[in-house]
């Protein structure tokens, strides 16, 4: 499998580290705006990967050495302006990021599966597909993932159970609008009952990658593992369900957006959209999150246009 990582920032560069820790990949190429700091990471990672059980290879290029990639991995992003940044506040500068590299990574890869890292996540997926033209299922933005882990987090230290036991889900919006899917969460078949503890547990969740990047100035472990779980159920077909961005297919009257829904990924991208049984409450945030969304699209459309 030929794996490419677009942008190699804090984020991007997490990722090349993480896929060279776990090498499902036979070839692992790193692009980026200064081909000279994409050399430095393949250098240091191909150091690295001695100490790994693997003959993966590891290069810089440029974009037309991504061509015939299985998978790409897009990361860049512009930097936030202001100390109360928002996710939205990327919005205009990162699409115009996209127009510079997707059309022609789309045109030398075009089997390829496009995973969207770049904030605000939603909004650049569907700008992707647009992009791109490649069909939504081979187009997946990482969504509430890592919400959703740091939400598992939470809870396992607060239930005393192991965060794998745990089937809770964070869903809409990656953004301030999210919410917590408590209605079809369970452990061990036994559905969670909503309390103050949850509400608590899910509020801090919202904040937890504003107040890692205000600890630390970026976030980057969580969203590369995170990452690399879409891309090890991609390379071997492992059809796991996960909490992703996708264009939502009429679910509770929606379309023609990108929110998370939990969805099966497997080796063709996204395998089948799941369709879980929200309360009422749940159902309206969702549809909240949806208009949102479609708001900041409008909005960008008009600005780029």
């Amino acid at each position: 499998m030929k794996l490419s990582i677009v942008g190699m920032g804090r984020v991007g560069s997490a990722i090349a580290f993480a896929a060279t820790m776990e090498p499902i990949a036979s070839e692992l190429w790193l692009l980026n705006r200064s081909v000279e700091k994409a050399e430095g990471d393949a250098m240091d990672l191909t150091h690295a990967s001695v100490l790994r059980n693997s003959n993966m290879t590891i290069q810089a290029g440029t974009i037309e050495d991504s061509a015939g990639s299985d998978v790409i991995v897009f990361t860049p992003s512009v930097s936030p302006t202001r100390a109360d940044w928002k996710r939205s506040d990327l919005a205009i500068g990162n699409r115009e990021i996209l127009e510079g590299w997707l059309p022609r990574l789309a045109e030398l890869s075009p089997n390829a599966v496009l995973i969207v890292v770049t904030n605000p996540v939603d909004v650049m997926t569907y700008a992707a597909i647009q992009l791109t033209g490649f069909p939504p299922e081979r187009v997946i933005g990482t969504g509430t993932l890592v919400d959703s882990i740091r939400y598992r987090s939470l809870l396992s230290a607060e239930l005393k159970i192991h965060a794998d036991d745990i089937r809770a889900y964070i869903l809409g919006e990656h953004g301030d609008d999210q919410f917590a899917a408590n209605s079809v969460a369970m452990t061990g078949g036994e559905k969670f009952i909503r309390s103050e503890t949850a509400q608590r547990l899910f509020q801090k969740t919202v904040n937890l990658g504003y107040e890692v990047y205000r600890r630390k100035g970026y976030t980057d472990y969580g969203i590369a593992l995170a990452t690399m779980t879409i891309v090890d159920s991609i390379a071997y077909d492992l059809r796991h369900t996960m909490p992703v961005s996708v264009m939502v297919d009429g679910f509770l009257g929606v379309n023609d957006v990108c929110l998370s829904l939990p969805a099966v990924i497997g080796r063709q991208g996204i395998t089948r959209i799941l369709h879980p049984p929200l309360s009422d409450e749940e159902a309206d945030a969702f549809r909240g999150c949806a208009a949102k969304v479609r708001d900041a699209i409008d909005l960008m459309a008009g600005c780029v246009q």
